[in-house]
């Protein structure tokens, strides 16, 4: 069950016909995406990641073998590196999708969700980094149990995942 996040639109739209209307006071609804569906879009998201994780060394393996097997083999402080530069990927993945995408990775696409300001606004690139950014804290991923989820990523960056279906709100141009 998600939670009802309501807000005023304040903002001039243009029409189609190049009139400015103001609404007035007009009231959206916008309803904040169940933990599940959240939690849908973290595995799938990873498994995207990962997939992509693969692909690149497949090839990077096709081009060059011996980069495979100097990556393979026991180094001591190789394993801080590693997890660096996945955490490096996996926050540009995150930062890449919900930019290009408006506030959706792969995994809000398929769960029919969407990243928003608190205003209900499309997220900015800025926002975007942030929110990927956020996600390198320790233990961040732990602030997402509970109900409503609102973990330390949509809390610092003023954000919401939203369920569209659930939603009532105005598609920006």
């Amino acid at each position: 069950m998600g939670v009802d996040v309501n807000y005023r639109l304040t903002k001039i739209q243009l029409m189609e016909s190049n009139q400015q209307h103001l609404f007035a006071d007009p009231t959206y609804h916008c309803v904040q995406a169940s933990g599940i569906k959240r939690f849908v879009n973290y595995l799938v998201d990873l498994i995207v990641f990962f997939g992509i994780v693969f692909i690149a060394a497949f090839v990077v393996g096709m081009l060059n073998p011996q980069t495979i097997n100097s990556i393979t083999e026991e180094n001591t402080g190789t394993d801080i590196i590693e997890n660096l530069v996945y955490t490096a990927i996996f926050t540009l993945y995150l930062f890449g999708t919900e930019t290009i995408f408006k506030g959706k990775t792969v995994g809000k696409v398929i769960t029919g969700t969407r990243a928003v300001n608190e205003d209900g606004s499309n997220i900015t690139p800025k926002t975007a980094l942030l929110r990927s950014l956020s996600r390198i804290v320790p233990f961040e991923v732990i602030s997402a149990l509970g109900s409503p989820s609102y973990p330390w990523h949509d809390k610092w960056t003023k954000t919401y995942v939203i369920d569209e279906k659930k939603s009532n709100r105005p598609e920006e141009q």
